[in-house]
């Protein structure tokens, strides 16, 4: 080899091309090891609270026969309840958490991308997934084909899922307290909907807000390309 192509071969700075490509797939993989431990542990969360809560629903309906479904009963439902809108609560938490952890494995993968296209430009062809980090090149990885819309994406995803799961059980701890307090019967669902129906609505706009600001607060190094988003 020539001192010429031993030069071409070398970065700025004097590192080979191949260690700096090495040291980037190395990144690369403890990306992807991290995204995929984050993940699963969010998906075990989850199991967890649904395990909870029907092993609790399946124990107040065995007491409530057990009492006649009396006013002990009724007491006994509203903790149970509670218990279960504290950890659905916190599940829901995890994974909004894990929610911007994954756009942030999946961000920086796509930065990683545009040091591959950087060393070999002969490679972007082949790529699907992008090699943009910004709000674009994100929605690109998460979808290759990119025809997919947003609101199939959010409302799929494990977010609205645990939201929706929280604003039932709201509703419904929602309707026991109203029945407790004496209001009668017939306002106890329309309380509940309502309440239920706020928390969604809420849980919604926070989480969307949430989003925009990562994008409001984060420079991407190399932007889609104007007209090709």
């Amino acid at each position: 080899m020539s001192s010429e192509d031993g030069a071409e071969s070398r970065q700025p700075g004097g590192v080979p091309a191949s260690v700096r490509a090495q040291l980037l797939a190395t990144e690369h993989w403890g990306l992807l090891a991290s995204r995929s431990t984050a993940q699963g542990e969010v998906l075990t969360r989850i199991s967890m609270f649904l395990t909870f809560t029907s092993a609790s629903v399946v124990s107040m309906a065995l007491v409530g026969q057990a009492t006649g479904f009396s006013g002990a009963f009724v007491l006994l439902a509203v903790v149970v309840l509670f218990i279960d809108t504290a950890i659905g609560l916190l599940t829901q938490l995890r994974v909004l958490n894990v929610a911007h952890e994954d756009l942030m494995y999946v961000t920086a993968m796509n930065r990683l991308r545009a040091a591959y296209v950087d060393l070999d430009p002969g490679v972007a062809p082949y790529l699907m997934a992008a090699h943009h980090d910004d709000e674009a090149g994100s929605k690109q990885t998460y979808y290759f084909f990119g025809n997919r819309g947003s609101f199939s994406h959010v409302a799929g995803s494990s977010m609205i899922f645990m939201t929706t799961a929280n604003a039932a059980l709201i509703a419904i701890l929602a309707g026991l307290l109203v029945t407790l307090a004496g209001a009668g019967t017939p306002a106890a669902p329309v309380v509940g909907a309502v309440c239920g129906t706020a928390f969604l609505v809420v849980s919604a706009v926070r989480g969307f807000r949430s989003y925009r600001g990562v994008w409001r607060g984060f420079t991407p190094l190399s932007p889609t390309p104007p007209g090709s988003e």
